[in-house]
């Protein structure tokens, strides 16, 4: 049986679905990548906030086509989204033939028999945390780089977030199933690691009582064939001295530092749940930008959080323009059921919302721009990530990224090569030109070329 898997959403999704495909090759059947030749189809969803969910239902719509136009006889939904609306999915989406929770993915080769004798179910489990170490797992990202998931849900209990109730509490993996993992992915070929948990740096407390993270990297460095070791969702309470230590005196974890600090207002930060205030934060970013002077700083931000005032989202804006966050993404504040935040009679207006996103990104996108253009002439190590059309120049060019940039979420580092390149390929390069989100790059060794 061919099987399409469309998976959405974050990294922790994306190594979900991998170990999905991995059960599916598993069990004799085949993953094929056009859904119209696929006799079942499954859609692992998102279901963080509304965009999310809307991309989600969508996606379920479309594939769903294929029903009465193409070969498939069975649709599936799983991730966040099956996970929190199993029973509203199934009432009002017929076309859905089963629908596999956040904890029972692990599952899917019997829901998919189930549901080829005729039932129509939920399969929904106590969130737990699956045991990957078992499991087998095909990765869908390039060959070069592949996620690492060091652990699942989370206990921070932000007033405006599902997590906790979608994904459980949070789970650390055992250290030396994590390590194991990641010698398995550098023996593929695997050369960045990107490791990733809804809160990667309180990684291990709850197994231990202490953070493990700094150790875990301080085991990551010595895996042989691994080059880059990036982090993201750093929560700014658990950065600890030696986590920062830990990393300056890394041959190979990234100098990125992921950290979602939502808002810089005191008084929304502390509506929102969150553990810090501005001076705290002030004084974190101080602590990592003293310790690693060559850092970059990427974080997100939500406007429109219930009872924002102007002059909160001043303090915000102020707060940007201040720190120059070489990358940061912003959310316009998504109302969800069952949050704290959500129940909240002050509610901004969309439109409020939108003007306030529009007014943040243009300010971020001048301090983009002016970082991108202090790149240049200076020298990075980059690797290839895909080959671009041909301007009939002679020249080719590709899609990069340095330490600097995460896949699938910061801008490319462009290179232009009068020689071919093969993509995974990791090299010096010289930035030529900066641009807003993103730089054009030549590679250092034809700089000497005549």
């Amino acid at each position: 049986m061919k099987i399409a898997l469309v998976s959405l959403g974050c990294p922790k999704n994306t190594v979900d679905a991998e170990v999905m495909a991995g059960l599916i090759a598993a069990r004799g059947w085949t993953v094929c990548q056009d859904s119209a030749e696929a006799e079942t189809i499954v859609v692992n969803t998102c279901g963080f906030i509304e965009s999310a969910k809307e991309e989600s239902i969508g996606t379920i719509l479309e594939e769903a086509q294929h029903k009465e136009k193409g070969k498939c006889r069975l649709l599936i939904v799983s991730g966040c989204l099956a996970q929190r609306y199993a029973d509203d999915l199934l009432a009002e989406l017929p076309e859905i033939d089963a629908v596999c929770g956040t904890a029972a993915f692990c599952d899917l080769p019997w829901v998919i028999e189930q549901a080829l004798q005729g039932r129509r179910f939920k399969h929904l489990l106590p969130l737990k945390e699956p045991d990957f170490k078992r499991l087998p797992r095909v990765p869908s990202t390039p060959a070069h780089y592949a996620y690492l998931k060091i652990a699942e849900g989370c206990d921070n209990c932000c007033s405006y977030c599902v997590i906790p109730y979608i994904r459980g509490p949070y789970k650390s993996r055992p250290l030396e199933e994590v390590i194991a993992e990641a010698e398995g992915l550098a023996a593929r070929g695997v050369k960045e690691l990107i490791v990733v948990a809804q809160d990667t740096a309180r990684y291990g407390e709850d197994l231990t009582g202490r953070l493990q993270l700094a150790e875990l990297l301080r085991r990551l460095d010595r895996i042989e064939g691994l080059k880059w070791i990036r982090l993201l969702y750093l929560y700014p309470e658990n950065i600890t001295d030696e986590l920062l230590e830990t990393i300056r005196t890394s041959q190979k974890v990234c100098r990125y530092i992921d950290l979602p600090l939502q808002h810089a207002s005191d008084k929304v930060l502390r509506e929102m749940n969150r553990r810090d205030s501005r001076q705290s934060l002030e004084g974190l970013l101080k602590k990592i930008r003293t310790a690693l002077p060559d850092a970059v700083l990427r974080t997100t931000f939500i406007v429109g959080f219930p009872g924002e005032t102007e002059e909160d989202f001043q303090e915000l804006l102020a707060f940007v323009k201040e720190q120059r966050f070489d990358h940061a993404g912003v959310f316009t504040y998504s109302q969800e059921e069952g949050t704290e935040a959500g129940a909240r009679p002050d509610q901004i207006p969309e439109e409020v919302k939108e003007e306030r996103s529009d007014r943040l990104m243009a300010a971020q996108a001048a301090i983009a721009e002016e970082l991108e253009r202090a790149l240049e002439g200076r020298v990075l190590e980059a690797v290839i990530e895909e080959a671009l059309g041909d301007e009939g120049d002679g020249l080719y060019r590709y899609a990069a990224r340095s330490y600097r940039e995460a896949p699938e979420i910061d801008g490319s580092l462009y290179v232009e090569s009068r020689q071919p390149l093969e993509t995974g390929t990791f090299l010096p390069v010289r930035v030529q030109q900066g641009f807003t989100y993103e730089a054009v790059a030549v590679p250092l060794a034809e700089e000497e070329e005549p």
